[in-house]
């Protein structure tokens, strides 16, 4: 977490142990990479899944048995990295009133969360299209992907009355 602050990130650090072996560590990125998902968790997760590579293991088999330590509760999006990884416990530091995804704001771990299904056929389109663009410049291909996307999304919110949760659903 020190370091993270030393680099002007949220001051958030983690360790993820397996059998007493440090399998993963991290700090928030997040400023750094310009990434808005590279938070401790997920950067502890990337170097679990590369120990695992290294040594041949089942990434399923390591995360069902690891421990992950984090000095705040674990945001919303990392809570549920973590549960869809499988890791069986978390220890925080400290609550996370404001993003916390362990029961501070929501509790990931019990919520039911619905099956995603096959992927929507508009990112099967949008990706046959991009695969087709034979664009010169960076600009030309980036205004022109813009215009694509503004063409085929259109997001709907729909506010779950339950614990406030927010769902998003795509459709064109």
């Amino acid at each position: 977490a020190k370091d993270a602050l030393d680099n002007t990130e949220v001051p958030v650090g983690c360790l993820m142990v397996y059998n007493n072996e440090v399998v993963g560590k991290g700090r928030n990125e997040v400023n750094q990479t310009k990434n808005a998902t590279r938070h401790a968790e997920m950067v502890a997760i990337d170097q679990a899944l590369d120990w695992c590579r290294r040594r041949g293991k089942s990434p399923s088999d390591v995360f069902e048995h690891t421990v992950l330590y984090v000095t705040v509760e674990p945001c919303i999006m990392c809570a549920a990295a973590l549960r869809l990884m499988r890791i069986p416990l978390v220890v925080y530091g400290c609550q996370n009133e404001r993003f916390g995804g362990c029961g501070s704001v929501l509790d990931i771990a019990s919520a039911d969360l619905p099956s995603t299904g096959k992927p929507f056929q508009f990112w099967k389109t949008f990706y046959f299209e991009f695969s087709q663009l034979n664009i010169e410049s960076k600009v030309e291909e980036t205004e022109h992907l813009r215009k694509i996307l503004c063409s085929r999304i259109r997001l709907v919110f729909s506010v779950k009355s339950l614990r406030g949760n927010i769902l998003a659903f795509v459709s064109h």
